[in-house]
């Protein structure tokens, strides 16, 4: 099936592959009248298990003073900070492997406590964009009849390289100025930064199209060209994997609707730990999970092409980690969905999704995608 390139999906020419593809309680305390803003601010930090929390905070300093030595161990591909099995924080470290016996006994071991805050290792594998998965009921690869919806396949009109064509999500609606734009991954709208297997490089004003060339046989002009690339280039100068395309008027629904979600609040919310969550993508459709983590470093391994291009490893710091045990929340061909807090209505966005593993997914918080961009969400 060829290399697989981070929250990407792709496939050989001429060959169809079979697309192989969560809930916690939140954390709630007892809540006391509060007589001013300040004060209702701090009563919900501490119910709540996010960065504000005290305690989170603390287990955060810890996490990070130690991350840098942790990583010094060729195993450890990452850290956060989230809970243990009595749902006390706790310094998270994700391994690529169950580790040997005898690397146990070498240096930079995996403490069982860090400044008194106890370790938690999961064994996530190489984090990278994720694997094909198998059809779903309702169908975010077909073609649809525009305006379209988002959380859909699509992608860079000429993703083609060395054999293979790659696929993403088209994950949401931002404004930026008066112009809104589709917004998605960096690596599934304009990660093609070789001229290479396609003598093609990646620019402002590329079509991006709907749906995405994994779709349609690697057939080009079996889609529709419904944007054009920004040029904005998030990787590798910046904390985030984002990138936008200008809509093409009439081609997608200016209310931003998501398949399966409907239209979304223009807010925002800060990941909590606990906190239920879901997306809308290619591969895995409408799915639900719950965020596990805060403050993630974490290692991600790109390519500079569809397929075959020059691989890298880029570190990006203060990621949400959410539970995806065997990919059920987050598969290949979902880089590029927007993560949004589990409610009926008007949901607000959370993180964009853009990596992950069979067991951990990976989002960039989105006020930090929007801070980037200088966008604001299209909701109510």
């Amino acid at each position: 099936m060829g290399k697989l390139a981070s929250g990407l999906s792709k496939i050989h020419v001429g060959i169809f592959v079979l697309l192989i593809s969560i809930t916690l309680v939140v954390w709630i305390g007892c809540q006391r009248p509060v007589n001013s803003p300040d004060e209702a601010t701090i009563t919900m930090a501490q119910q709540t298990l996010n960065k504000a929390n005290p305690r989170i905070k603390a287990v955060m300093a810890i996490q990070e003073r130690h991350t840098q030595e942790l990583m010094l161990n060729p195993n450890v591909v990452g850290t956060a900070t989230g809970l243990d099995g009595n749902g006390d924080p706790a310094v998270l470290v994700f391994l690529k492997e169950e580790p040997k016996p005898e690397s146990l006994k070498k240096s930079n071991p995996i403490p069982d406590m860090l400044d008194g805050v106890p370790v938690v290792v999961e064994v996530t594998g190489i984090i990278r964009p994720m694997r094909p998965a198998k059809p779903v009921p309702v169908d975010h690869q077909a073609m649809q009849t525009p305006p379209i919806q988002l959380g859909t396949s699509g992608g860079w009109r000429d993703d083609l390289a060395n054999g293979y064509c790659c696929a993403g999500t088209l994950g949401s609606l931002v404004q930026i100025g008066g112009t809104k734009y589709i917004l998605s991954n960096y690596h599934v709208l304009e990660a093609d930064i070789l001229s290479g297997g396609n003598n093609r490089i990646a620019q402002e004003g590329d079509p991006v199209v709907q749906p995405g060339l994994i779709d349609v046989g690697c057939v080009a002009d079996n889609t529709q060209d419904v944007a054009t690339l920004s040029g904005i280039k998030s990787l590798p100068n910046s904390n985030v994997d984002a990138a936008v395309a200008a809509i093409i008027p009439g081609m997608v629904r200016e209310d931003g609707s998501i398949l399966e979600i409907g239209t979304i609040s223009s807010q925002t919310v800060a990941a909590y730990i606990g906190q239920e969550v879901k997306k809308s993508g290619r591969t895995t459709a409408l799915t639900r999970s719950s965020v596990t983590g805060l403050n993630g470093t974490i290692n991600i391994a790109y390519d500079t092409e569809c397929a075959g291009g020059q691989a890298f490893v880029k570190t990006f710091t203060g990621q949400i980690i959410i539970k995806n045990r065997a990919s059920k929340f987050l598969a290949g061909g979902d880089s590029g969905s927007l993560m949004v807090e589990d409610v009926d209505t008007n949901p607000r966005a959370v993180g964009l999704l853009f990596a992950g593993s069979s067991q951990t997914a990976i989002a960039n918080p989105i006020d930090e995608v929007l801070s980037f961009l200088g966008a604001s969400m299209v909701g109510n």
